[in-house]
């Protein structure tokens, strides 16, 4: 289906911002699950940015027409990322973001949709809904309080290009649902009320809001905000990229042993930057509950 008829939604309350207003986007993503912080990155660095996600994830141009990549740990394969912690503005918003002023890199990502892309499932990263054992690397990572997104869309965002949607108010504990719809037994994601209780792939109900920004603006979502994004339908491939952080004093304990790809990036990452990774744990996607009963 063809979205590029939607266009940029005006909503009741002000949810773009610039980087003066970084206390306003604050108490945004509090009352509505998340808000645009216009112009935070540079167009030098988005410019490496989107080389870096290029090079990391497709060097040769071969993931083929309507495929998609994400890539779970790009942090440490971009040393473009890296420049991220030396940019003054980026820092700033992001302590504001994660209401700490030390911080410790939690998870990254960076994703490629090339054109004719499918749209992505509805959901939300939050893993604490539930108190039963991890059972995979995201209940490790995404159960604490802090931003699930912090996400840069490189080559812009809006419908017709792959752009994010969020469902506004949905962070908030309790929430039920879109009107018409009911969560599903994991909570994770959605489906309308009498269909079979899968994820929803749709951008047709109440409190969906299609996101429009520029290469060098910063997407900020709740940790429990429900999200996806449009199918890729015009001739250029898109780029995002992301940096998930947690306060510092919040500790994780991962089961999983660090890789060598992480722990040569912690060995590489510049000394002055260096608490940023004092806690970091890397990700094992292939990790299970499974693993932990075993050892």
């Amino acid at each position: 289906m063809d979205y590029s008829h939607i266009q940029k939604p005006e909503l009741g309350y002000q949810y773009e911002f610039t980087l003066d207003e970084l206390d306003a986007a604050q108490d945004c993503v509090q009352a509505h699950g998340f808000a645009i912080v216009k112009n935070v990155l540079n167009d030098e660095l988005v410019d490496e940015l989107q080389k870096s996600v290029k090079q990391v994830i497709d060097p040769d141009d071969s993931l083929g027409e309507g495929n998609s990549f994400t890539h779970t740990s790009f942090i440490e394969h971009s040393p473009a990322m890296w420049k991220m912690f030396d940019h003054a503005p980026f820092m700033r918003a992001q302590r504001v973001f994660c209401q700490a002023e030390e911080l410790t890199i939690n998870r990254t990502a960076a994703i490629i949709r090339n054109p004719g892309s499918d749209p992505l499932t509805w959901h939300s990263d939050f893993c604490g809904f539930t108190d039963g054992p991890p059972t995979f690397s995201g209940d490790i990572l995404n159960r604490g309080p802090w931003p699930s997104g912090l996400w840069f869309y490189i080559t812009g965002s809006h419908p017709k290009h792959g752009g994010l949607a969020v469902v506004e108010d949905s962070h908030v504990e309790g929430w039920k649902g879109p009107e018409g719809f009911q969560l599903t037994p994991d909570q994770r994601s959605f489906h309308r009320i009498g269909t079979e209780p899968k994820g929803y792939v749709g951008f047709d109900f109440p409190g969906m809001v299609p996101l429009f920004t520029d290469p060098g603006d910063e997407i900020i979502f709740a940790s429990r905000t429900y999200h996806s994004a449009f199918p890729n339908r015009i001739d250029r491939v898109r780029l995002s990229c992301g940096i998930g952080l947690r306060p510092r004093d919040y500790p994780v304990n991962a089961p999983w042993a660090l890789s060598e790809d992480a722990r040569v990036f912690m060995k590489a990452f510049p000394d002055h930057l260096q608490p940023l990774v004092k806690d970091y744990v890397g990700i094992d996607t292939e990790w299970s509950g499974d693993d932990a009963m075993m050892g």
